[in-house]
């Protein structure tokens, strides 16, 4: 965009705030049953101790923690590498090691600023925010110089975000508009002596608020930031710029957990299960009244001019009067029947849990599994999240790291390198990403297992370090265990390491030709792999 004027920053962020609207209704009725802790994510206020008094039952806020946990375990997993840097296709063969081990160590360095960074609080309450309402938004900023990392998260709740997307249909276009004391204003922004004379910000009280909307706008390669004071104008009549800038790449990472066309915000699984959240809570409601009615009772009496409801104390030891003839004070049997009560409850409860993924991201309360059983549920999280983890990668993790290489680079601490997946690839190494390698390593290793019935003549066509330096890989192995390739070897040689390889496996063989030696190590190499599995625990 050619312009960039303020006053046109607030209009546009009027209109898409004004498209937001239709949200907010469904958005706080998703909070308030399923997330009462953070119902102050809609309207920007906060309750205190009214929070969580339209909630009866707690299906709902435990399977939203649960989903959110096991979505950072599965994705983003603290103290782990779910993400990494490889050689792409088109780097030459003698350049392919060096590469690999600065691309290693570009990886080893980025994940310790995230590990020492308030990464891990943040993207949790990003992860329940993406569950709950379905769109989430996390602003990445650099830190300043002297923290303990290059880093700092926030997340940014849904009544300070409004959204939109950009010309390439992405979900980029990003409004946050916040509310700053004098102190936070000074130190978040470097304000001009006339910015300072407009806010008079030294004559304002500590406690006293400015409106600010900052703007992240893509422009061309790259995106135009602008901070303008809501209420506030300057000496032209114009609303008062407090900082303008670009990035390369945005500090606002937005990413939503499903899109129906024409929509821009995400739809959360607690929308499908909000009607049975709704009657489930009514239910308990229900029930618990019914219950108070069954332990005090409802009692009835004649009106026989003698007893006095006023008077009457139920505790022990009163005496009640009544006239001759008269029942007296008769207990009036409950009309409520808890038996359907808990059928119904049990059924929508299970429901809830179903649609929230609880019983299949849940812990397994049995023995320890096998490979074959963990493939299997790992087979049964991708065909049901498989759709929600992809747009999360491309969302939420390719933005991330992206934004992580340009903020390190920027200070040198890694090389300026394009992830181009030309020369350099991004491989997403969390435990679902990693799925789909574990499939490929079951089916190389079934194929081993055949190759080695074919005789002398199959298990020639098997390069034993090719193969385990590529399952190495597959498994997320460290490149410094593997031994680098060599770049020419001699025509019938065995290849370097299998002697030793077989003398560690039988000492007492005797030396044999250098045929049948890389026979008898790849023979025993695929025995070792495909041993087959015993069950109990170890």
């Amino acid at each position: 965009m050619n312009t960039f004027l303020p006053k046109d920053v607030i209009a546009q962020y009027q209109s898409a705030k004004d498209r937001r609207s239709a949200w907010e209704g469904v958005w706080q009725d998703c909070y308030d049953f399923a997330l009462p802790s953070r119902d102050s994510a809609v309207r920007g206020d906060s309750l205190g101790p009214r929070r969580g008094d339209r909630l009866f039952d707690g299906t709902a806020p435990d399977a939203v923690d649960q989903l959110a946990a096991s979505i950072m375990s599965q994705l983003t997993p603290p103290g782990g590498r779910w993400f990494g840097f490889s050689v792409g296709p088109d780097v030459v063969a003698s350049d392919r090691a060096e590469l690999g081990a600065a691309l290693e160590r570009a990886t080893a360095i980025m994940q310790s600023h995230i590990e020492r960074s308030n990464f891990a609080v943040e993207m949790h309450q990003c992860y329940l925010d993406l569950v709950t309402a379905g769109t989430a938004c996390l602003l990445f900023e650099e830190a300043p110089p002297g923290e303990p990392s290059a880093f700092r998260f926030t997340a940014v709740p849904l009544a300070h975000a409004v959204l939109d997307e950009g010309a390439g249909g992405r979900l980029d276009v990003t409004y946050r508009r916040c509310e700053l004391t004098p102190a936070q204003l000074s130190a978040r922004f470097q304000l001009s002596v006339e910015a300072e004379r407009i806010l008079g910000s030294k004559d304002r009280r500590s406690d006293q608020r400015l409106a600010v909307i900052e703007a992240v706008i893509p422009d061309g390669n790259g995106y135009r930031y602008v901070a303008v004071a809501e209420t506030h104008t300057d000496r032209d009549g114009e609303p008062l710029i407090l900082a303008q800038g670009r990035f390369a790449s945005s500090p606002f990472i937005n990413f939503r957990w499903l899109k129906a066309p024409g929509e821009i915000y995400g739809r959360s699984p607690v929308m499908k299960a909000l009607p049975d959240i709704r009657t489930a809570n009514k239910v308990v409601e229900l029930v618990l009244k019914n219950a108070s009615i069954a332990v005090t009772g409802i009692w009835q009496a004649d009106d026989d001019g003698v007893i006095n409801p006023a008077t009457i104390k139920l505790i022990p030891g009163t005496i009640i009067p009544k006239a001759v003839g008269s029942a007296g004070l008769t207990p009036l049997q409950a009309p409520g029947r808890f038996d359907v009560s808990d059928l119904v409850l049990n059924q929508l409860r299970e429901r809830i849990r179903k649609a929230l993924f609880v019983e299949q991201l849940g812990q397994i309360n049995g023995p320890r599994m096998t490979a074959t059983e963990v493939l299997q549920r790992a087979a049964e999280i991708a065909r049901i999240l498989g759709a929600a983890y992809g747009r999360l990668q491309s969302e939420l993790m390719a933005p991330l790291v992206s934004r992580a290489r340009s903020i390190l680079a920027r200070r040198g601490e890694i090389e300026d390198f394009p992830l181009d997946h030309r020369f350099v690839a991004l491989d997403y190494r969390s435990p679902q990403a990693r799925f789909q390698a574990q499939l490929d390593v079951q089916n190389t290793l079934m194929w081993l297992d055949s190759v080695r019935n074919l005789g002398p003549e199959g298990l020639a066509a098997i390069d034993p370090q090719a193969t385990a330096r590529w399952l190495g890989t597959s498994l997320g192995v460290p490149v410094e265990l593997m031994r680098e390739a060599p770049a020419t070897e001699v025509a019938g040689a065995p290849a370097p390491g299998l002697a030793a390889f077989a003398a560690s496996v039988d000492p007492t063989a005797a030396p044999a030709t250098a045929g049948a030696t890389a026979e008898a190590v790849l023979a025993t190499f695929l025995r070792q792999l495909t041993a087959p599995e015993t069950r109990g625990s170890r």
